[in-house]
């Protein structure tokens, strides 16, 4: 059987029985919300001890065979990324920095001593699946393509060891808005509960660090607030990131600075792209630690005049309010600022195809 890099081009189109009727589609793609449809195709590719990636597969989309013993049901070998396709102006279809993702997937993947993946293939697999359901795409204003590639561990055994069979998948998702609130602004809880420690897989895009901020994230919805976030494991002081987005702090000085990667929080692409385009508009921009103390007391003070969240699924979210169990208070006006405003219309407009790409981070679809 040939490996997937003697074949990395060579998919298996297999036929779809009964896709999605057109029109119940454009009911779909005119309002899709957010993760909650899927688009007719899924690609697959396996990997074995003894084959290495082979079967690479555009298929119908459906649900996976899985033994009730494979190793991701029992010691939760997966991990996962989200990035969008987008339409341009001109008709093209094009991903955003799909490389970078798939770099963080094999960093992901070294971590939970899962296989990598060839970036080639990760992106080759990703522009299958958008041709393959390119009628897809929503008709609605800011509307994209979300992609889910993941893997999981499918040998059948009980032992604590990396398994020796794999399931590499991508999967589609029409998007439109990823809050339901339609506030200017989000509000966000302060939690008790931690996300990652030092040494652990915080840096890692593993459904564990998920499934562990279930509990605080449904506490933050049931206090009226639209996300939660996580303050550092060892003094319960500084900040780290949301649920699933990081964060930047606008300070009256015109700088800008965000929590270091120190291997607690997850390197976010649409972190490392504001960065470079802060820098491009000639803010200073720091990696430094930030206290939710000092967070409250430069917010008081006017020294802090933004916040905002950022990452794939909301791109650039502002934050206006901050509570927790020592209270709350309110950033700015508690709405949108200027610099927020900016740099999310920058990095839109780069992925949406309605200004020039000096970065190379567009990559179109043929």
């Amino acid at each position: 059987m040939a490996t997937i890099a003697e074949s990395r081009t060579q998919f298996t189109h297999l036929p779809h029985p009964s896709p999605v009727a057109d029109d119940v589609r454009a009911e779909i793609v005119a309002n899709p919300g957010f993760g909650s449809r899927f688009t007719d195709h899924m690609v697959t590719i396996d990997w074995s001890e003894d084959a290495g990636w082979h079967n690479p597969t555009v298929a119908p989309y459906g649900p996976i065979p899985l033994d009730p013993a494979a190793s991701v049901l029992h010691y939760a070998q997966e991990i996962f990324e989200g990035l969008k396709a987008y339409r341009h102006p001109d008709g093209s279809m094009a991903l955003f920095r799909p490389q970078a993702n798939a770099a963080r997937f094999n960093a992901s993947a070294k971590r939970l001593a899962m296989p990598e993946l060839p970036e080639e293939m990760f992106v080759s697999a990703i522009e299958e699946l958008v041709r393959a359901d390119k009628a897809w795409f929503p008709t609605v204003e800011g509307g994209s393509l979300y992609l889910r590639p993941f893997m999981i561990a499918t040998e059948a055994f009980l032992g604590v060891r990396p398994a020796k069979a794999y399931k590499f998948i991508v999967i589609a998702s029409p998007a439109g808005n990823y809050f339901k609130s339609g506030a200017p602004a989000v509000s966000i809880w302060v939690s008790d509960y931690t996300r990652a420690a030092p040494g652990g897989t915080g840096a890692a895009k593993c459904g564990g660090n998920y499934a562990a901020s279930l509990v605080p994230t449904a506490e933050a919805f049931a206090k009226g607030h639209d996300q939660v976030l996580f303050l550092d494991a060892a003094e319960h002081r500084w900040i780290e990131e949301l649920g699933g987005m990081n964060l930047f702090f606008a300070f009256a000085d015109g700088s800008l600075s965000t929590p270091p990667l120190t291997g607690t929080i997850l390197p976010g692409i649409t972190r490392d792209s504001l960065i470079q385009l802060a820098r491009e508009e000639g803010l200073t921009v720091r990696e430094d630690r930030y206290s939710l103390d000092q967070w409250r007391a430069d917010a008081a003070s006017g020294n802090l005049v933004e916040v905002f969240a950022c990452g794939t699924a909301a791109v650039v979210t502002p934050v206006g309010k901050v509570a927790g169990k020592d209270g709350e208070f309110t950033i700015g006006s508690g709405g949108p600022g200027q610099v927020t405003g900016k740099l999310k219309a920058r990095l839109t407009a780069i992925q949406r195809g309605e200004a020039a790409d000096s970065h190379g981070w567009v990559h179109r679809i043929g």
